[in-house]
């Protein structure tokens, strides 16, 4: 009876150690509870104004998503790239658009994400040159940066990448924003205040052609004021994300010249906690399938290029991909 009492004693426990340590009762060094474990049946995607690059492409890859995954998608509208940290940050969306320096910014909790570190970002890939336009009017007689001061200038929503990226540029040229009648607006409404004189320039960070400025350029004589190559030289040693552009000529009507100017990239991305798989299926739909974007960007939507310029953490479903294709950070 001693035997068979011992013997049962000790079964019972090894039973209670195998429960304890599958409910989390051991002391291991395992990952997080819910990190990365998060099924989904619906992925939405923030994207940017209705006249930027965002937009479009937002609702190409919901439709791609959904047709590859079978899991239901759809793009929104928004504020763009600061805007989409935050909605990330609250759960507010599953993909985001965002440019490589703001989500920098926002995983580093500096600039305009100094009160707001956004901890839960991780990257599936950056997509294209996210190329920074200041646009005008040829009648305007507005030709380099330093032209800007005493204007009205759109510099960018506030608290938008396009906002931080027209004060870095401004800043090079001994320029601050005090210097001009700056306003806060969207792609849209600044190229309609272009159209109708309320003002004279706009900053556009948004990847060539931007809807926006091809409307305008249907109705008006545009220009677009090139950087010099000694202030982008200056502006990328003092930020790095920086890269130098060229606009190629004829990307809008009348523009038959090259413009040289900046870019950062744009990006996706997403919330830490959805799973490998479903952040996988996701990166491996939209670069097996660019064939079906119809933007003029697709054409630079690479799996090859997809780790270019990523400043954040790589979501481990978007690295499984990427490893596959022999892809590593650069």
């Amino acid at each position: 009876m001693k035997k068979r009492s011992l013997f049962l004693g000790t079964a019972l426990l090894l039973v209670l150690s195998v429960i304890l340590a599958a409910c989390g009762g051991g002391s291991g060094g395992g990952s997080s509870e819910g990190e990365g474990n998060k099924e989904v049946d619906f992925i939405g995607i923030a994207t940017g104004g209705t006249g930027g690059t965002y937009y479009p492409l937002g609702g190409t890859f919901a439709k791609i998503i959904q047709d590859e995954t079978g899991i239901k998608s759809s793009a929104s509208t928004s504020g763009a790239s600061a805007e989409n940290m935050a909605a990330i940050k609250d759960g507010k969306t599953e993909i985001a658009f965002t440019q490589t320096d703001i989500a920098s910014y926002a995983s580093e909790g500096t600039e305009m994400f100094s009160d707001n570190k956004v901890e839960n970002a991780r990257g599936i890939a950056t997509l294209y040159p996210e190329t920074i336009q200041i646009v005008t009017t040829k009648d305007s007689g507005i030709k380099s940066v330093e032209d800007l001061k005493g204007k009205v200038v759109s510099v960018g929503e506030a608290g938008s990448g396009t906002l931080l990226n027209a004060k870095q540029i401004l800043e090079v040229h001994g320029i601050t924003l005090e210097d001009l009648e700056a306003r806060n607006l969207s792609f849209d409404d600044s190229t309609t205040g272009i159209q109708d004189g309320t003002i004279d320039a706009a900053f556009i960070t948004s990847g060539t052609p931007t809807g926006a400025v091809e409307g305008l350029a249907a109705t008006q004589d545009i220009t677009i004021v090139p950087v010099e190559s000694g202030k982008i030289s200056e502006l990328i040693e003092k930020y790095p994300y920086y890269s130098e552009d060229e606009i190629p000529s004829g990307t809008y009507s009348k523009v038959d010249e090259a413009v040289t100017t900046v870019a950062v990239r744009a990006m996706l991305v997403t919330n830490a906690d959805i799973s490998e798989d479903v952040i996988y299926d996701v990166t491996k739909a939209i670069f097996e399938n660019t064939d079906a974007i119809t933007h003029a960007k697709g054409e630079l939507i690479k799996a090859e290029d997809g780790l270019k310029g990523m400043g954040i953490e790589l979501h481990p479903g978007a690295k499984k991909y990427f490893d596959e294709k022999g892809v590593s950070m650069e």
